[in-house]
């Protein structure tokens, strides 16, 4: 039998879920945040190699938990098992809404190359430290009333002035749920992911805002979905349809 070789580079992805709720996950398809990371599992997939791991996050709770921050020891302790496997290898995280929060907190792991937040849960005075030589491209729906794009804009301005390397990507009409555009959402999703790791390149604008200055303006680092096309196996970015039979997404 020949031995699978180890990844070259993986994903992991993180899904929303609630900002209190010390009881577990609930399981398969009632696990309505973690099937909405599915379809983004599926585009990542399709447009990087075989040599790199795309694979989700286990919550032991449904929750944030305050202090406990318990999705960032969920991430952590799979970013160990996933270096005690395959070694130094660099890793994307990719989280939705309190899964977004958890990426940007877990960012300071070694292996952790970049952060896509999606419609990320971002309360003010949260630590940016720990994002210092990351690049951080976070992804928020104009018409999210879950979590605030404001913060998000406001985060990555503060990440920059850390020695982060950040971007804003701003979906006109986009919920929080990102159900509206939501092949838009999977496209670009692919696509930032694949240019974090170096497999192909970024979308023009979001390079061009990775490489802002630390004193760069929160304007300056934030582009349009609409002006952007990842291109390739990821496809075009921007357009309507249906969510790729996902359900919604948590509270947070």
């Amino acid at each position: 039998m020949t031995q699978r070789r180890p990844p070259e580079a993986a994903v992991l992805l993180l899904h929303g879920g609630r900002e209190t709720g010390i009881g577990a996950p609930l399981p398969g398809l009632f696990n309505l945040p973690a099937v909405r990371m599915r379809p983004f599992a599926r585009a990542v997939g399709r447009a990087l190699p075989g040599d790199v791991l795309v694979r989700a996050v286990r919550y032991g709770h449904r929750g944030w938990n305050g202090s406990r921050a318990d999705p960032l020891h969920d991430a952590v302790r799979a970013l160990d098992e996933l270096r005690r496997v395959a070694g130094e290898i660099p890793v994307v995280l990719v989280g939705h809404s309190m899964g977004g929060r958890a990426a940007l907190y877990a960012a300071g792991h070694p292996l952790v190359r970049g952060v896509v937040g999606l419609a990320p849960w971002c309360p003010d005075g949260d630590p940016v430290e720990q994002l210092a030589g990351r690049d951080v491209v976070l992804v928020h729906g104009t018409r999210d009333r879950v979590t605030s794009p404001v913060a998000s804009r406001t985060l990555t301005a503060r990440a920059r002035r850390a020695g982060a390397r950040t971007c804003l990507v701003t979906v006109h009409g986009g919920d929080h749920a990102m159900l509206r555009r939501a092949p838009a959402w999977h496209g670009l999703t692919a696509g930032l992911v694949t240019g974090l790791l170096g497999r192909a390149p970024l979308p023009g604008p979001v390079a061009e805002a990775l490489r802002l200055p630390p004193e760069a303006s929160a304007e300056d680092g934030t582009v349009d979905l609409d002006r952007l096309h990842t291109g390739g196996a990821a496809g075009a970015v921007g357009g309507a349809g249906a969510a790729d039979g996902a359900g919604r997404g948590g509270s947070r």
